[in-house]
């Protein structure tokens, strides 16, 4: 079965940068949803739509204030951004502060709504693909456990599936 391809990119990896740094690889386009909400939403633009200069994309139209369609279609840009998108992995340890500091004792501490998610799923992302989808490797070079890094995926559900894809393209057997 063939994958979709990733787009490479030179580190940082984008879904780890801050909001203004992200926005300013962005194109935001307002617009219009349907559904319900009465006369306030089919009147007013508060859809947002962002587009990464990598192409993926992200929108969000289902709150009343575009401030908030805004901070929601972020996160979403984040973690499509986490899952399509590979940065290279540098030799040695490649850990970033941020994964050092979430990852303590093998386990890793982060709970799916915090603002840190998106940047560990895109780490772990990198370092699967440069351990060629062998998630025991890659949690070495991360010092987890293979368990907590399959358990990190499982909680983004596209994440996951782009990972078994990834492992059933090289010939190695999906995870559940």
């Amino acid at each position: 079965m063939p994958t979709r391809a990733f787009i490479l990119i030179d580190p940082p990896h984008p879904a780890t940068l801050d909001d203004a740094a992200l926005l300013a690889h962005c194109q935001t386009t307002r617009g219009r949803s349907g559904g319900p909400g009465g006369q306030h939403r089919n009147k007013v633009e508060t859809k947002i739509t962002l587009e990464h200069a990598t192409g993926v994309s992200a929108q969000a139209g289902e709150r009343r204030l575009a401030r908030e369609n805004a901070s929601v279609a972020l996160r979403r840009l984040r973690l499509a951004l986490a899952v399509e998108v590979r940065a290279a992995v540098r030799t040695g340890d490649a850990r970033s502060p941020l994964w050092r500091e979430r990852c303590q004792g093998g386990r890793i501490v982060c709970g799916l709504r915090h603002h840190d998610f998106p940047a560990l799923i895109a780490e772990a992302m990198d370092m699967l693909a440069a351990c060629r989808w062998d998630p025991a490797r890659a949690a070495l070079r991360l010092e987890c456990t293979g368990s907590q890094l399959v358990k990190l995926l499982k909680d983004h559900p596209p994440a996951f599936v782009r990972f078994n894809e990834e492992r059933e393209a090289k010939g190695k057997h999906g995870l559940v």
